[in-house]
């Protein structure tokens, strides 16, 4: 349960150190980029509590993650890219847990 709370909580520390401006904008779009949990439905059984989502789900895989690394670069799609990365960090974390 803490780590879906930080799903929440740390994008918005994030919106609210960098992005204070467009803060409740920012926050929202990184709230989107939680739908990459989706491909959670592709798995059997849907959800596994001894399971990391690193490099099982098509959404969470390496290939994926780099996609997501590549987004930063870009001012257009950064905060889309920020929002996934926390997002993988914290998946990434939950695997250790």
């Amino acid at each position: 349960m803490f780590h879906i709370f930080l799903h929440f909580l740390v994008p918005a520390i994030v919106a609210f150190l960098f992005y204070r401006k467009t803060l409740i904008k920012s926050w929202l779009i990184m709230m989107a980029t939680m739908a990459v949990d989706l491909d959670h439905l592709l798995a059997v059984p849907i959800y596994d509590p001894n399971r990391c989502s690193i490099g099982y789900h098509p959404l969470h895989s390496y290939y994926a993650i780099g996609l997501y690394f590549i987004l930063l670069f870009f001012p257009k799609t950064r905060i889309v890219g920020v929002g996934l990365v926390i997002h993988m960090i914290l998946d990434y974390l939950d695997c250790f847990m």
